[in-house]
């Protein structure tokens, strides 16, 4: 037995204590480091949000009550400075209506998120430039790089991108979830149509790199990564993606073409989507549930905020109904350890997919972006490296661009 401010403490309880206050300084120190730096994700799905009746990314809002990670509150809990926020359209049919219906859509996606900077000038500045990023986080804003997830919506009209573009666009990824006219996907549930990247595909990778905007392979198939790789002026990047090595999906990156993004100056983004990380029990009734819900919901952007509420009353209602089973922490720490450890940290970030389905046990919201960057620095990775994956390496894919096009002028 020992003393301890006069009272009688075992050994074991003493070193409880001792590691518990250790541990606790190491997260501390972990945190300092944290906000010390410029801290950006990649993929930031919240602008389907701010059309959204009665959702203010001002006020401090709970995923357990409204489903949604990104507001202000938390942003600041977690020590995100911004990144980039997604002009995301689902994938609709390859005709004039449908090219249509999806540019007007993305169109009023690019202006909910200049209205939001806008209406909070003194929250959040419209980033273009590689040099913006710290310039507004030193000026304590929020950084808003906008990015287009699906580039269905420019029909095959290639001078649209150039009017995203004077929007503020910076990254585009050809496709989502199905093949589309740019190219294949890597989850068309009919297979690949064009063998990678089609004829006006190859159009779009050379009039991105002509403005300086960032080419994005996440969802597209391996094909379509390796065209772009090959015809590509500047690096790549993969937004929000994992690894096959870890568990093989076809979403994941194998290591062979990772090492190719690699050698080619490309950066992977780390997802943390559930069923991306490691197989996921089924749950039909759940699957039905939902499905059903989604039939009723139509435009959710034209529901009054009474409508909403009912419809995510009854989101709560089949979710304590039916639980859905989270991937881990650890899952998504697994991916992220495995790519750095192939990749490297000047190859590697974080682009969790927050408010597109992104979000593990223990990190469901970007409050508790701070356990990457602890867990990081206790796998030994330094504040330098760290510096890198939260924002130093897609800004330099930015600067690759941008000096790539300004070399063509």
């Amino acid at each position: 037995m020992r003393y301890v401010n006069g009272k009688t403490v075992s050994a074991l309880a003493l070193s409880l204590a001792l590691t518990s206050a250790y541990s606790n300084a190491e997260s501390v120190k972990a945190s300092d480091i944290h906000d010390s730096m410029v801290v950006m994700d990649t993929h930031l799905d919240t602008p389907a949000l701010l059309v959204q009746p009665g959702f203010n990314i001002m006020h401090a809002h709970n995923v357990e009550d409204d489903f949604s990670q990104v507001d202000v509150p938390r942003m600041e809990s977690g020590g995100l400075d911004g990144g980039f926020w997604v002009i995301y359209t689902p994938q609709g049919p390859v005709t004039v209506e449908g090219f249509k219906s999806a540019r007007d859509t993305a169109i009023l996606r690019a202006m909910a998120i200049h209205k939001m900077v806008e209406a909070n000038p003194d929250t959040f500045t419209l980033a273009t430039d590689p040099k913006d990023a710290k310039a507004i986080a030193d000026n304590d804003k929020k950084i808003v790089y906008i990015s287009m997830e699906n580039a269905y919506p420019l029909g095959e009209d290639l001078s649209l991108l150039d009017t995203f573009y004077k929007m503020g666009l910076r990254m585009v990824g050809p496709v989502h979830f199905k093949n589309n006219q740019f190219g294949d996907s890597s989850t068309d549930p009919n297979g690949q149509q064009y063998g990678g990247l089609s004829p006006l595909g190859e159009k779009l990778v050379k009039k991105a790199n002509e403005l300086g905007i960032i080419l994005d392979g996440s969802h597209a198939h391996d094909d379509l990564l390796e065209d772009m790789i090959r015809l590509s002026k500047t690096p790549v990047i993969l937004s929000h993606s994992g690894t096959k090595a870890v568990y093989d999906h076809p979403r994941n990156i194998n290591d062979e073409l990772l090492k190719k993004l690699v050698a080619s100056g490309g950066v992977i983004h780390v997802n943390a989507y559930g069923s991306y990380l490691t197989e996921l029990p089924s749950d039909p009734k759940r699957k039905k549930a939902y499905g059903e819900l989604f039939k009723q919901m139509g435009n959710i952007a034209e529901m009054t905020p009474e409508q909403v509420a009912a419809l995510k009353q009854k989101r709560k209602q089949i979710d304590m109904e039916h639980p859905a089973v989270r991937a881990t922490f650890d899952d998504y720490m697994a991916h992220f350890l495995h790519i750095l450890k192939v990749a490297g940290p000047k190859h590697t970030g974080v682009g969790a997919d927050w408010d597109g389905g992104g979000g593990v046990e223990r990190m469901m919201d970007v409050a508790a972006l701070p356990l990457i960057t602890e867990r990081l620095l206790a796998e030994s990775y330094t504040k330098e490296d760290l510096q890198d994956i939260w924002g130093n390496n897609v800004l330099r894919l930015l600067t690759q661009a941008q000096e790539y096009a300004q070399s063509l002028k």
